[in-house]
């Protein structure tokens, strides 16, 4: 599973040895207090970053790995600066525009729960191996069947995105310019073989599996077999922090 650790950054921090378990669920519940608080409170969005920031300092991420991993959410900040101008209601001058004052709350409630949502998820992979996660899953008593459903796909992603570079090389070497329209029949041509190669692989390695011995249960070793008390009190202290300024500001609106 080593190929799926593409966003894991090996270390020795407090938050790399917790269990994952634990980190899996103290990720939900701090995404879900984040989506709960008021978007008026905007010291309470400073807070949960100055925590994030704090967390990623101690486990030793680099601060550029995750401005750059955060990049992810590019579409959903295009869409938070359309708000202003799209949205009715109440209007602000801000120079020669007119912006919604509905719209520029609802962009910034958008830019800034999607950022922590994304951060907090980057952290959890960058100090939890994928194996690790799925056993976490396990311990959680997730359905097997979507952890089956999710190795694979860590597993083979990285082969099928390696296989379509591969054949892209391969265009350009036979003086293939993807820039131009009339090489969309070329492209199409080629994701087709991809995914016919991949669904003849998936039957390969069914058949593999089943030559083996598979009997519906992937072998995941989980380590460390239980999250003691102390390791699920440090894992929630942030969640149960957000929880709390959640309750607050929903007290004060």
């Amino acid at each position: 599973m080593s190929g799926g650790d593409g966003l894991y950054l090996p270390g020795a921090s407090p938050i790399h040895r917790l269990a994952p378990q634990a980190k899996l669920v103290a990720l939900v519940a701090f995404t879900f207090a984040v989506v709960a608080t008021e978007r008026e409170a905007v010291w309470a969005f400073g807070v949960y970053a100055a925590v994030l920031l704090a967390l990623f300092a101690l486990a030793r991420v680099p601060a550029l790995w995750v401005a750059s991993r955060s990049l992810i959410e590019a579409p959903f900040l295009l869409l938070a600066v359309a708000f202003p101008f799209l949205a009715g209601g109440q209007t602000v001058s801000w120079g020669p525009l007119e912006l919604s004052l509905d719209g520029l709350w609802a962009g910034w409630n958008l830019v800034a729960k999607a950022t922590l949502g994304v951060w907090a998820a980057l952290l959890l992979a960058a100090t939890t191996p994928v194996a690790d996660l799925l056993a976490g899953l396990s311990r959680l008593r997730c359905p097997e069947i979507l952890l089956q459903i999710t190795a694979f796909a860590i597993r083979y992603a990285h082969l099928t995105a390696a296989e379509v570079a591969q054949m892209r090389r391969a265009r350009l070497a036979r003086c293939d310019d993807p820039r131009f329209l009339w090489q969309a029949g070329a492209l199409a041509r080629s994701l087709g073989t991809v995914f016919i190669r991949s669904y003849e692989r998936g039957e390969r390695v069914w058949q593999a599996m089943a030559a083996r011995g598979y009997i519906g249960r992937l072998p995941i070793e989980v380590s460390p077999r239980s999250a003691s008390l102390s390791q699920w009190g440090a894992a929630m202290a942030a969640p149960a922090l957000a929880a709390g300024l959640a309750a607050w500001t929903a007290v004060g609106a």
